[in-house]
């Protein structure tokens, strides 16, 4: 047997008055998240009580592992994607490039920067900002890093949270708060009449933490795993937990993100010996946060056809049975457009068995069985049958 979980980030919602009180999933076309619905179907608890729901905390969750238990911060993650060392008194911090305009939270992406002039903007900021000890590192679009060696962890918040809101109550409360605040001054003087992006005239510092550490996918579960995502965040797990990362040209997170090359990467992972692949994609999320239905529901139904379909065909090719998951990490409400932490639909199929079909959508899978602690889904459902 064979494994695939299926992410698609931020992918379950609320009601819509617009859709006719349906939710994007319920209301978009998804009819191969509908064959997979015809499987094991469920609700999965994927947050831990008094735990922010981001999809650090989720995506550990659903990859097997207990928050409480491993979870140090968003930014350390995004650190071993890059292969940044962490001694055991650094902080990473992320550094959004956002937009702010009088004040106020307009854009937590910066217009959704494109990697090559976010690396043109951080190359300014380490230039220029001569702090002690701080260290900025490009990551993928707006997402990148600041490493403030022997620093501070503080008490701040992710801009996503705060869209169309003032800043100045959420700006860093802790003991690293005036530093911080500074760093943050200082980078939008910097920044504000920049030409290489406009929109990106300011950074945000958050989900700070010290380095993890967890045992390997292969110890925990002994299967040999794949991580495919565009996101840092996504392949620092993968990387933590010691899963393969294959080279994907033109992966965006976003909704021209390379979604063939991540289904090839997965056929070819599972074809030459692999156990279990992770492919995550973040469209799904990016445009709940954007407060956009109609590009939430276009997300959503690419993620149906151009990867769950695909993997659908793949999956008869293989000589094993594939056990195919579907599910988002956590919910991303468009009315909101931040995330949430109630529990959230999964469906599980498995290949050269029957194809049945039933709607893949919050309600239905509310009648079906309940996983109340996120970290044991892999191994009660996915692996469990």
């Amino acid at each position: 047997m064979k494994y695939i979980i299926l992410l698609g980030d931020g992918m379950a919602d609320w009601s819509i008055d617009e859709l006719g009180g349906k939710t994007p999933l319920e209301y978009a076309s998804t009819p191969n998240m509908d064959i997979i619905a015809g499987g094991t179907k469920g609700m999965v608890k994927t947050v831990p009580d008094g735990m922010h729901p981001g999809s650090d905390v989720a995506n550990m969750s659903v990859l097997g592992y207990n928050p409480k238990k491993y979870y140090t911060g968003r930014a350390p993650l995004e650190a071993v994607s890059q292969n940044i060392e962490l001694k055991p008194e650094d902080v990473a911090y992320r550094c959004n490039f956002v937009n702010i305009e009088d004040g106020i939270m307009k854009d937590f992406s910066a217009g959704h920067i494109p990697t090559e002039k976010a690396r043109e903007l951080i190359k300014i900021l380490n230039e220029n900002l001569d702090f002690e000890g701080i260290e900025f590192y490009p990551g993928v679009s707006y997402r990148n890093l600041m490493i403030w060696r022997d620093g501070k962890t503080d008490n701040t918040t992710p801009p996503h949270d705060i869209s169309d809101k003032q800043i100045e109550p959420y700006l860093p409360k802790g003991g690293a708060s005036q530093l911080l605040k500074e760093i943050m001054n200082r980078a939008r003087k910097l920044l504000k009449d920049n030409t290489i992006w406009k929109d990106a005239n300011a950074i945000w510092l958050w989900g700070e933490g010290k380095a993890p550490s967890m045992p390997s996918f292969k110890e925990k579960f002994n299967k040999m795993g794949c991580m495919i995502s565009a996101v840092d965040l996504m392949v620092g797990l993968g990387k933590l937990g010691g899963l393969h990362i294959p080279k994907i040209e033109g992966l965006t997170g976003f909704l021209d993100t390379n979604f063939s090359g991540k289904v090839d990467a997965a056929y070819g992972f599972l074809k030459d010996g692999g156990d279990f692949v992770y492919l995550h994609v973040e469209a799904t999320d990016e445009t709940g946060h954007m407060g956009d239905v109609n590009k939430k529901i276009e997300a959503i139904e690419l993620f149906d056809k151009k990867v769950v379909g695909e993997v659908i065909k793949f999956s008869e090719e293989l000589p094993d049975k594939l056990k195919i998951a579907v599910l988002p990490d956590h919910p991303t409400p468009i009315k909101i457009k931040t995330h949430t932490a109630e529990p959230v639909p999964f469906a599980v199929w498995t290949s050269k068995t029957e194809k049945k079909s039933d709607k893949y959508s919050e309600s239905s899978c509310k009648k079906g069985v309940f996983v109340d602690e996120g970290y044991m889904f892999i191994s009660k459902i996915l692996f469990g049958e």
